[in-house]
């Protein structure tokens, strides 16, 4: 009488007794363990962990059958069903699996040997596929094998840096070329992918999200670490941080930008409804000569909250394409603000060469950081002239707009605030 004996297979095998040896030291404290062994414990654990990726990744390439055993769609189907994973992570897992098993044998083997991480295998994988498709089998090997020796000394992030740029030691006969042509297409898809959305949030503020191709992000960025750049000192003699170091950097970046719309010189913006782009604000004689008080901005969709303060209609008086049409008792337009109230480029290169920076009081920023401001205010009939200018930085304009604070100027022409209690 012969029996058949059933040998289980390797992969089985190796299953159970990683289980079994997990389960000896479920219970292990890892408290009093010396740092020595801490150390060598958690990088070997480490490398064992893409070793066990790299077999599971040769069986997911391998389960289609498995799949059709239980009528799911794919491999990823079945697999994130059975292990509660999310379908687009299954899915990169199955596309990696089946990338290793079908083009990257070297990958492969430094993922089983523990040298690459599963993240990095990620990196390789996507950087060898964004190779030129007519590049030859064995410059895309050389690639390949330089990749994954750069495994062992890069993060993922450097990596996807190296990789762009892998045909430079692989291929440098060839790499300048595909650069360009490399450049060329992602900046033709950047602009087709940029956008900017606003969303008015009905609380004074509007919400926007946009995507830039980079060297534009770049150029924006740069413009207003410009205006965030300037140091405030503290007050005379006590070296302190000023107000303005004390803003968090994300809030100075808005306020830059802010102050970088101020900037624009409303006379090179296009042409918009047969003039340069302007916008108009309405706002009643008394509503002008009131603090607390509100304009509103024509055109704009009030519902959503797009009404501003008279005292931020009296600031962007100074210095943007921002006409008050100013309202009788009955609506009727007494008088629609003129481009001669705003400061001429001539004015401005006048104050800028009198003051040299802000006028505040300790504060340092330069003039040409500044903003034209008008010390008798043009609502109160204040004209636009260089006796009745003064530079302000963003940040100090506002503040000399804010109701709740006063100044005063001192005897040397520099303006001084006090909080009004």
């Amino acid at each position: 009488m012969s029996m058949t004996v059933h040998t289980q297979h390797p992969m089985l095998r190796t299953a159970g007794l990683i289980h079994a040896a997990l389960d000896d030291i479920a219970e292990v404290e890892a408290t009093y363990m010396d740092a020595a062994e801490k150390e060598r414990a958690v990088l070997e654990l480490a490398r064992a962990e893409r070793r066990l990726c790299e077999a599971r990744l040769r069986l997911l390439a391998a389960c289609d059958d498995v799949a059709g055993l239980h009528g799911a769609r794919d491999v990823a189907t079945w697999f994130a069903h059975t292990t509660r994973a999310e379908l687009a992570t299954a899915r990169a897992e199955v596309d990696l699996a089946q990338a290793l098993d079908r083009d990257r044998p070297r990958l492969r083997r430094g993922l089983a040997a523990g040298a690459v991480s599963l993240e990095q295998a990620r990196v390789i994988t996507r950087s060898l596929d964004e190779l030129p498709a007519q590049l030859g089998r064995d410059v895309v090997d050389s690639a390949e094998t330089l990749l994954v020796g750069y495994a062992g000394e890069f993060r993922p992030s450097a990596l996807r840096r190296i990789g762009r740029h892998i045909l430079d030691v692989a291929a440098p006969e060839v790499a300048e070329a595909e650069e360009a042509k490399r450049l060329q297409r992602e900046e033709q898809a950047a602009r087709e992918k940029a956008s900017l959305r606003f969303r008015p949030r009905g609380d004074g503020t509007t919400a926007f999200s946009g995507l830039l191709p980079d060297a534009d992000a770049t150029r924006w960025r740069a413009y207003l670490e410009a205006y965030t750049s300037p140091r405030h000192p503290g007050g005379p003699g006590n070296g302190e941080p000023g107000e303005a170091d004390r803003i968090p950097p994300h809030r100075k970046l808005a306020h830059a930008f802010t102050a970088l719309l101020e900037h624009l010189d409303p006379a090179r913006l296009p042409a918009h409804g047969g003039d340069a782009t302007t916008v108009m604000v309405t706002v009643t004689y008394e509503q002008l000569l009131t603090d607390l008080a509100t304009a509103g901005l024509v055109d704009a969709d009030l519902d959503a909250g797009a009404n501003l303060s008279a005292e931020q209609a009296r600031r962007l008086a100074c210095t943007a394409r921002i006409l008050p049409v100013v309202l009788g008792g009955q609506g009727e337009v007494l008088d629609v603000g003129r481009a001669r109230r705003v400061f001429s480029t001539a004015i401005r290169k006048a104050l800028k060469l009198r003051d040299r920076r802000c006028r505040t009081e300790g504060c340092t920023v330069p003039a040409d950081w500044c903003e034209a401001h008008h010390l008798v205010p043009w609502s109160r009939g204040g004209p636009t002239s260089l006796d009745n200018g003064i530079c302000l930085c963003s940040f100090h304009h506002h503040r000399i707009h804010d109701p709740r604070y006063s100044h005063e100027r001192l005897p040397n022409g520099d303006v001084r605030f006090h909080r009004r209690t």
